[in-house]
């Protein structure tokens, strides 16, 4: 296990270093100068290689990628260039807003998709299985932005018991509102996030009911129920944990979409701004996160997948 996890680890900073190198080189290729940002119109030669060295664009690009990447190790992300606030501090700020839509999404999506999938598996012979697994594939195509306007349309215009968007101005500290703010994000992440992982427990199940030790346990004399509690549930587990970590990853993503439709202040309107102001260092901080994020979470899910089956580990030492 330990050679493993100092291998995985590699492959992690390694992986790492690699999404820093590509968002680094797209951000650069975008049209638009970062320098605009600081000068009015019409400014002199001079004004704009002052700006450029105050930026430290007045270097070569190999060279601004090891200083940006020195500092982002460092937790330094930089300054805005728009209100010259440390755009680290500026990201924890938003964290509140955007890892409580995450997780609660995360979490009811789950509560959703596995006992629906279980069961389209289970009853996959009669008529509401087959039905399951087609509002499942339905849903997958489903755009997050589209069904949140499409709550926000039913839930607050049309019968007023939710909010259409924004956020307390005291965040936490009015638990209620805030709380209120967020039911429909989270709802709009989760269900479309369940539409997949539905099918994927539902494969799952399907391959455990039909494997040979299953049959075994209930041919000595095992209920159904029993067999798949004690002999199939581990089983199935296996490829969901694996599942289980993207979709987690697809999460953080899908709610920093969702903010922009909700007016969140959160990760997504921070992106959609410093995008829109040409604002590079918050887009780089912003990017950088949710990278590193989603790279995490695979990492902690291939732990977690090999901690529920040894059998993992001896193939991969194989």
């Amino acid at each position: 296990m330990l050679r493993y996890l100092l291998r995985r680890t590699a492959i992690l900073l390694v992986s790492l270093v690699l999404a820093a190198v590509v968002l680094f080189l797209l951000l650069r290729l975008l049209p638009g100068d970062p320098v605009n940002a600081l000068l009015p119109v019409g400014a002199t030669p001079e004004q704009i290689e002052a700006a450029r060295r105050e930026l430290g664009t007045d270097v070569s690009l190999p060279v601004q990628f090891l200083n940006w990447l020195r500092d982002a190790f460092t937790l330094d992300l930089g300054r805005s260039l728009i209100n010259t606030l440390p755009v680290g501090p500026e990201i924890v700020a938003r964290l509140p807003v955007t890892v409580p839509v995450t997780l609660s999404a995360f979490v009811l999506a789950i509560l959703i998709a596995v006992p629906v999938g279980a069961l389209a598996a289970i009853r996959a012979d009669r008529w509401y299985g087959p039905i399951i697994n087609a509002v499942a594939q339905l849903g997958i195509a489903v755009p997050a932005f589209w069904l949140g306007l499409l709550l926000i349309t039913v839930f607050a215009l049309r019968l007023q018991v939710l909010p259409a968007g924004g956020f307390p101005p005291d965040g936490w500290s009015s638990p209620g509102q805030a709380i209120e703010a967020l039911v429909l994000p989270v709802i709009t992440v989760a269900l479309v996030m369940s539409a997949s992982l539905i099918r994927y427990v539902r494969a799952a199940t399907l391959e455990v009911i039909g494997a040979d030790f299953l049959r075994t346990a209930r041919a000595l004399g095992e209920s159904p129920a029993g067999a798949m509690w004690r002999h199939g549930l581990r089983n199935a587990s296996v490829p969901v944990i694996a599942v289980l970590a993207v979709e987690l990853a697809t999460t953080f993503l899908g709610a920093v979409v969702v903010e922009s439709v909700f007016a969140l202040p959160g990760l997504g309107s921070l992106l959609v701004r410093g995008i829109s102001q040409h604002d590079y260092p918050v887009v780089q901080g912003v990017m950088l996160v949710s990278t590193a994020t989603v790279l995490l979470v695979g990492f902690l899910g291939d732990i977690a997948q090999r901690l529920v089956d040894p059998r993992l580990l001896q193939r991969g030492a194989s």
